[in-house]
């Protein structure tokens, strides 16, 4: 069957506020066209003479997002749910909806992922890139399939970064709402002793537990679906989360329960405009440690407070 794809088109000023919106309404990620950055992130891996001429020729003011409607969901409900999210943040807009099969959109969005040095250590590439130079760097190969976490958006480069200067060998790591698995296997690739992680989602979690495979990861970290009260045992090292603001809400309750004394709880998904309310509902279970923002999104690394 077809799928309905959702482009949404904004002011690249305004795309991560847009793009909180939009990760709302579907549980299984989406695609950004950002050509803001463009030379820069090509620096960062390649020559800037090596780009497509067709990508220079891009507006860089625009941004498109990308949103993949299953043929059994409420395509109005969808687009209602944007246009009122979107006004009320006062973002200007452009929605079009169009057919695609289920094949094309699965790799639609793959022509937009390219290898990503993150941090001092650290390579993500793409799984269908097999000449990449890591320079050094450990190579996290990943497909996200219809899993959400690539390594591009703000949140997840936070969390990498910061699990990198965390880690020191030999720790055990909680991926919650681990998506594509992306943060745990990270995690073992950089010198954790193992990692473990956990989401509702079991397309999720099926990527999840293939891209360890595929890493060559699969006897340190495994991934299973379900409810972290339900399905998770043990004390961990390190928790991560990335996730939303209320999802991270909800659980500051919960985290606890899995943490050592000593133990440090990496939460992001946060955008700007939702900080503080997070900041609200953990006083009392958590003390902030450190505070980092990126593009408008947030990251804080959490002990827990003494009772």
């Amino acid at each position: 069957m077809d799928w309905t794809e959702i482009s949404v088109e904004v002011k690249t000023k305004d795309i991560d506020a847009a793009a909180a919106i939009a990760n709302m309404t579907v549980p299984y990620g989406i695609y950004i066209e950002d050509y803001s950055g463009l030379e820069d992130e090509v620096m960062e891996i390649a020559h800037v003479d090596l780009i497509d001429e067709e990508l220079l020729q891009k507006d860089r003011d625009v941004a498109k997002i990308h949103i993949y409607i299953d043929p059994e969901d409420n395509i109005e409900e969808a687009v209602q749910f944007l246009r009122e999210r979107l006004t009320a943040a006062a973002i200007k807009y452009k929605i079009d909806l169009s057919n695609v099969k289920e094949d094309d959109w699965l790799n639609n969005w793959r022509k937009f992922f390219k290898p990503m040095p993150i941090g001092d250590r650290l390579l993500i590439n793409p799984s269908w890139y097999t000449d990449t130079d890591p320079k050094g760097r450990a190579v996290l190969n990943i497909d996200p399939g219809l899993a959400f976490g690539t390594g591009k958006h703000e949140t997840t480069r936070l969390c990498l970064e910061t699990l990198e200067r965390y880690i020191k060998g030999g720790e055990k790591v909680l991926d919650v709402g681990c998506g594509s698995g992306i943060l745990g296997i990270a995690a073992v690739l950089l010198g954790a002793q193992s990692a473990f992680g956990v989401d509702i989602d079991t397309t999720a979690v099926k990527t999840a537990n293939e891209n360890a495979v595929l890493n060559h990861v699969d006897q340190q970290f495994s991934a299973i679906a379900g409810d972290l009260v339900d399905k998770v045992q043990g004390k961990y090292d390190i928790i991560v989360a990335n996730i939303v603001a209320d999802a991270i809400i909800a659980l500051s309750a919960s985290v606890k329960a899995f943490m050592k004394p000593d133990s440090v709880y990496i939460v992001s998904g946060i955008i700007d405009t939702r900080a503080d309310d997070v900041k609200n509902a953990i006083a009392g279970n958590f003390d902030i440690m450190e505070e980092i923002t990126m593009g408008g999104w947030y990251c804080f690394v959490l002990k827990a407070a003494d009772d």
